[in-house]
């Protein structure tokens, strides 16, 4: 007896990993906070200056965009004059 059945696959969408202080601007080499996969493949990686910069060029070509830019926000740094 055959039977009619059609092969089925599930791809499970990964997310990239997190922007690490390891992980460097490829314009100036400064941290990176903004990873950008390309249309054609591979991928960019850019500071948060660099990507302001280039911002239009960058949605031009993007098949997808990582922006970390958030960790930016400044969080207060403790003084010696805060602790009791």
């Amino acid at each position: 007896m055959l039977r009619d059945e059609a092969a089925v696959t599930t791809a499970i969408a990964t997310q990239p990993a997190a922007l690490t202080a390891s992980d460097r601007c490829d314009r100036c080499g400064a941290q990176a906070y903004l990873r950008v996969e390309l249309q054609t493949g591979g991928e960019l990686l850019f500071c948060a200056h660099h990507a302001r910069e280039h911002g239009d060029k960058i949605r031009a070509i993007a098949a997808n965009v990582q922006d970390e830019t958030h960790k930016l926000q400044a969080t207060p740094a403790a003084s010696q004059d805060d602790q009791f």
